[in-house]
């Protein structure tokens, strides 16, 4: 093969590096690792301090040695060339299971260390282990059939096989979009974005399995399954710990591939973090491009692991390692410091949006100058409905408060898709005329709710809701009413509804609402076989209420008035009442 790329270009101005043996010899560095895990395993004491000590060195190497901002040139980089290169990645995926298995096989089998002596050996395996990720996450990405299963097996032995599934067909095509739990928006700090992001990539992945043998007409069982793969892998490692040192020892093993999982989750969450693909007036993204993954130029982190902290690159072409090229700022964001530094300061979510959000704000005028306001983008509506992106912005950029309420709850953007709403939404350019057009949403929207949507139809709506009792009442009657009043106020900020029209439909939507608990209340009362009572329970609203003129947020003002006996008949009632009007109100965008 004479070259790579035949239009590939190089990244960073022209600034080229030959490959070389003087060149790749840097990048065996991590395979230095191996022999003090050797030495730590098999005589612990002060030999467990030499891991820790080369890992501590990489901030201090990277003063040292400063960036590498040049690339090797693609279209001119022969594959016999980059032989060493692949040769130290190749070495590193074959020493780890060897000196993983031999380290186990000191800590549980040979019993020469100490329990405190075990203890930092499985820290010193979870610091190598990272690596695991780095090198299997390159090898997944190869040609190679036997690179890929390689890379499945290196990710096996920290018991996450299916990231090759979910990284290379869900991370990478949606990118930077919030289809993948992967990218995180601004303002969702790492322990926020941990739970939903491991979730998700076992789901994903899985879903993606389910998805690819349908296409092809196969059971979901079918032995091409990858997780059939999957499970073989693992349960080759879990076997053999359980097998070597017992129950005790699994529970060591599942702690060591926990915080090894942890650690890659935190890599993912910084070379992501508040980047995000426009949504073109089709509905797509944007391409992927440089500018959607923070990147790091530190010479000896880079040869430690492999150029990950290329990941502009990685993200933007099919260049793999070495090959992967060095954008500038110019291009794509970078961090202030190498990731094993950012890694670091994730941890501390205050620390880490003083440090980054101003250096995300410098990067999106720089990038997208004519975006002012990214509310949208970073919203949790669009992360959960990132279909319904342009009401979305349409409510950040006319409303904020009803953004608030999309962003608490993004399930009301669901009810914009009833037809209820949508047979009042006439098309745009129907009548060709725009301000003819408005007038003729805005007389259809005051038809339908100050009128033909009566309180008496409201309570109908009401009664089609099956429900068994009280507790079940205030929940459809909570739903409903937060429904309804989130589609009276984007017609009113449509401009569809007047206050005062919004305002006696926010009243009915009120009273219907109360009315449809206080009668599942009572029927519940009257079901406990309390014997009838004389006279009767009145109550009454007061306030905004009463008068018609409800607003989101009205305070909930009621009295009880009742005449008969027993008084504790309706004592016990009216506390009844009061607790389900209580749960009513709770969560409730207008009372």
């Amino acid at each position: 093969m004479e070259a790579h790329s035949s239009g590939a270009s190089i990244a960073a101005g022209g600034r080229v590096v030959e490959p070389s043996v003087a060149n790749a010899l840097p990048h065996f560095v991590p395979l230095l690792i191996f022999p003090l895990v050797v030495c730590a395993a098999m005589y612990g004491g002060w030999w467990l301090a030499g891991p820790f000590v080369f890992f501590m060195l990489a901030d201090r190497f990277d003063h040292l040695f400063g960036l590498e901002e040049r690339n090797m040139d693609p279209a001119t980089t022969r594959e016999s060339q980059l032989f060493l290169y692949k040769l130290s990645l190749w070495l590193w995926a074959a020493f780890w299971p060897v000196a993983f298995v031999f380290a186990l096989w000191q800590m549980l089998f040979v019993g020469r260390l100490s329990l405190w002596e075990i203890g930092v050996t499985a820290a010193i395996l979870t610091l190598v282990a990272q690596t695991v990720f780095i090198v299997g996450h390159e090898l997944v990405h190869r040609r190679a059939l036997w690179e890929r299963r390689l890379g499945e097996f290196l990710l096996a032995s920290v018991s996450y096989p299916h990231y090759a599934t979910e990284h290379v067909y869900i991370h990478h095509p949606r990118v930077c979009t919030p289809l993948d739990p992967g990218s995180a928006p601004k303002g969702l700090s790492f322990w926020q974005y941990l739970p939903a992001e491991v979730a998700n990539n076992l789901v994903g992945a899985w879903r993606f399995e389910r998805r690819r043998l349908t296409r092809r007409h196969l059971p979901l069982w079918h032995y091409t399954n990858a997780f059939w793969r999957y499970t073989v892998q693992i349960l080759f490692w879990y076997g053999l710990i359980l097998w070597w040192g017992g129950p005790v020892a699994l529970l060591l093993y599942l702690a060591l591939c926990g915080s090894v999982v942890f650690s890659m989750k935190i890599s993912n969450y910084v070379q992501h973090y508040g980047l995000r693909r426009i949504r073109m007036p089709t509905g797509r993204y944007e391409p992927v491009k440089p500018r959607h993954a923070w990147s790091a130029a530190y010479k000896f982190t880079n040869w430690l692991y492999y150029n990950m902290q290329r990941h502009a690159d990685h993200h933007t072409s099919n260049h793999r390692y070495p090959l992967l090229q060095h954008h500038g700022e110019g291009a794509s964001p970078q961090l202030p410091g190498s990731y094993a530094q950012m890694n670091g300061m994730a941890l501390f979510p205050k620390r880490w949006f003083e440090t980054i959000d101003p250096l995300l704000d410098r990067q999106r005028a720089q990038f997208y100058p004519e975006i002012d306001d990214w509310s949208a983008y970073d919203s949790r509506a669009f992360a959960a409905r990132p279909e319904a992106f342009d009401v979305i912005a349409e409510i950040h950029a006319a409303a904020p408060g009803l953004a608030g309420w999309i962003n608490r709850s993004p399930a009301l953007l669901d009810t914009l898709r009833e037809r209820e709403f949508t047979d009042l939404e006439l098309p745009e350019g129907f009548l060709g005329d725009a301000e003819s057009e408005a007038i003729a949403r805005s007389g259809l929207a005051r038809l339908y709710w100050t009128h033909e949507l009566s309180l008496a139809e409201m309570r109908a709506q009401l009664d089609d809701i099956p429900v068994q009792d009280a507790g079940e009442a205030v929940e459809v009657a909570l739903e409903w009413s937060n429904g309804k009043v989130f589609q009276i106020a984007v017609h009113a900020m449509r401009g569809s509804l007047s206050v005062s029209e919004a305002t006696t439909a926010l009243s009915r939507v009120a009273e219907a609402s109360i009315v449809t608990v206080l009668s599942a209340v009572e029927e519940d009362f009257a079901d406990r076989g309390v014997p009838e009572a004389s006279g009767g329970l009145a109550i009454a609203v007061l306030g905004p209420l009463a008068d018609g003129e409800a607003l989101p947020g009205a305070e909930l003002d009621v009295r009880f008035v009742y005449d008969g006996s027993p008084v504790r008949y309706y004592e016990a009632l009216c506390r009844r009442v009061r607790k389900a009007l209580r749960a009513l109100s709770r969560n409730n965008l207008l009372l």
